[in-house]
Parts: C-alpha cells; sequence; structure tokens
C-alpha cells in the first residue's frame, strides 16, 4: 500500500484543540496527544481482528474471502506477516525483509495470529515519539516514514481486514464510530493508481458508493471492496463481540 504523503499527514491530525495540563502550563504537543490516539485505536483495530480471527475453525481456511484470489488461510497468513514486520518497524529494525515475509500457517495459527498482534501493539506502545523514524520496505527503501503515520497505515489495513475476515465467516463487524471517524481520512489518502493491481496487493481500484451509505462502506469502496459482498452460504449475521 502507498499513500498520499501530503494527505496522510492531514488524515493523521487531530482536530481537536490543543489542551494543557491543570498544573504544568506547558502546552501538550498535538502531534504527541494524536499519536496517543491512534495508538488507542490502533490497538482497538488490532484486537477487534484477533476477536474475529478467533472464531475460525480448520475447515474455514480454504473459504474464499472478499481479497481477490485470497483464501481465508492467504489473509490469516498475510495478516499474521504484516503484524511481524510493522512490529519491527515501530523497534527500529523493520529494514529487515525478513521480518515481513509471508510463511505458511502452523499448527495453530490461530494462537500465532493472537501472539503477532499483541506484538505489533506492545511495538508501538514503546514508541517514544511520533516521528521516530519507521522503515517500511514493502512501501519504499527510499526513506523511512515517522511512526504516527506508520501506525495509521497498520490501523486501515486492520479495520477492512476485520471486515474481510467477518464477511467470510459470515459474521457481521462494528468497529465503532470513533474508529471509524479515524480510519476514513486514511482511507481517503490511500492513493488509487496501478499499485492496486500489482499482484498481491492487499487493495484493489476503489468502488462507487452511495453518498447516504456509512462510514464504514464508504471505507470499504474507498478500498476496492464491495460492501455487499457475501461469502458463498453466508449472510453477513450479528457483530463478533469487541476483545479489547
Amino acid at each position: 500500500m502507498r499513500i498520499n504523503d501530503g494527505a496522510a499527514d492531514d488524515a493523521l491530525t487531530d482536530s481537536h484543540p490543543t489542551d494543557s495540563h491543570p498544573i504544568d502550563p506547558r502546552p501538550i504537543d498535538p502531534r504527541v496527544a494524536d499519536f496517543v490516539r491512534l495508538r488507542r485505536l490502533h490497538a482497538q483495530a488490532v484486537r477487534d481482528s484477533v476477536a474475529l480471527v478467533r472464531r475460525i475453525r480448520s475447515d474455514d481456511l480454504d473459504r474464499p474471502t472478499p481479497c481477490a484470489a485470497w483464501t481465508l488461510a492467504d489473509l490469516l497468513a498475510h495478516m499474521t506477516a504484516q503484524h511481524h514486520g510493522f512490529a519491527a518497524a515501530a523497534r527500529g529494525d523493520g529494514r529487515d525483509p525478513a521480518h515481513w515475509t509471508v510463511r505458511p500457517l502452523g499448527p495453530d495459527p490461530v494462537a500465532a495470529y493472537g501472539a503477532a498482534a499483541e506484538q505489533v501493539i506492545a511495538a508501538f506502545a514503546a514508541v517514544d515519539h511520533p516521528d521516530r523514524a519507521c522503515h517500511l520496505p514493502e512501501f519504499t527503501t527510499a526513506r523511512t516514514f515517522p511512526a504516527r503515520r506508520a501506525i495509521g497505515f497498520h490501523l486501515i489495513d486492520y479495520v477492512v481486514h476485520s471486515w474481510d475476515v467477518a464477511r467470510t465467516l459470515g459474521l457481521g463487524h462494528d468497529p465503532g464510530p470513533e474508529l471509524l471517524r479515524a480510519a476514513l481520512p486514511i482511507a481517503r489518502a490511500v492513493p488509487d493508481d496501478d499499485s492496486r493491481l500489482a499482484p498481491g496487493s492487499a487493495f484493489r481500484p476503489g468502488l462507487p458508493v452511495d453518498d447516504t451509505a456509512g462510514e464504514l462502506d464508504h471505507i470499504l469502496a474507498l478500498l476496492g471492496r464491495s460492501p455487499s459482498w457475501r461469502a458463498p452460504g453466508h449472510s453477513a449475521g450479528p457483530a463478533a463481540p469487541h476483545d479489547a
């Protein structure tokens, strides 16, 4: 996934006014405050995906997903690898491509996924400044990205991939209004260009969506998902519980 730098900066900037501590007169850096908010919402998005992945059974892994040509096993392997890659990036070791390698699922892919999810949450929790440099070789090796932008990339991935898993299993998915408000401008900042046609791209060209559609449907359509997609033999059921 690539993202427009200027649009990304706008998307990741909170519009809330700068606040001050009641005793300390120094203003809070708005970038730090926004990064703290993004970390909380990022952890929610990732743990929502864990709650959904826990619903997977071994005979579900061959099911088709909203990701073109990917089975649920393929999607789960991709999601696990991305956790490892972004965790390495947050720790300062993201330039090593081995961290981003998609590997075959092991004997307990659900447990492995949950462990990888907690690793990436912990790695971003340990980042000491929103401008800390992160290497994201899947985007480019020519430069680094500030941690505030990297966590936004990962957040939007897991809002969408959680929906992918939910629809594959015939479940509903409700990320909640605050998370959707944060995710929508990030989704709008993802360039809709030929990179989405590349083999293995997690997002496809954007789709039209009715202006009256909700925020989740807008996010999905912007990133090439049809909100009406259903797995064969399933209709969307009740939302899986949050696991925050």
